[in-house]
């Protein structure tokens, strides 16, 4: 029974472990913003949570959201809404991640993207409408 449960116990704390080293990869950005800037100059503001939420604003304005996870030195975003593909994209994140460190990459469908990490929960330049309910 004790080795069950020493077991169990070691089991947890390196799964904690590997938590806590997914959380330290993505924390600079908690608290700020992921701006991916596209070719067009048009961007995309994305907010992440530690709690593996995000939530942004798409290049035409749309508000997003979704969850989080880390895959080795990838984030990966699984978008909820508006609804998309059952499928998660993921890139890139750098291994120093600060404000101000800067990256290239590539959006779900190949396109180049820049993006960087921005001081502070930037808000969307043109913010959709507000719908009556």
């Amino acid at each position: 029974m004790l080795i069950r449960t020493t077991l169990a116990l070691a089991v947890s704390l390196s799964a904690l472990n590997a938590q806590a080293a997914d959380l330290s990869r993505v924390a600079a950005a908690f608290g700020n913003t992921v701006l991916s800037i596209y070719p067009d100059g048009r961007s995309q503001k994305i907010w992440l949570h530690p709690d593996g939420s995000w939530n942004g604003v798409g290049r035409n304005g749309v508000l997003l959201n979704g969850r989080w996870s880390t895959k080795g030195d990838k984030v990966c975003l699984r978008q909820s809404h508006p609804p998309t593909l059952p499928f998660s994209y993921c890139t890139g994140f750098p291994a120093d991640p600060h404000i101000g460190v800067t990256w290239s990459s590539h959006d779900f469908v190949g396109r180049p993207i820049e993006l960087t990490v921005v001081k502070g929960l930037v808000e969307a330049q043109n913010p959709p409408p507000v719908q009556a309910r």
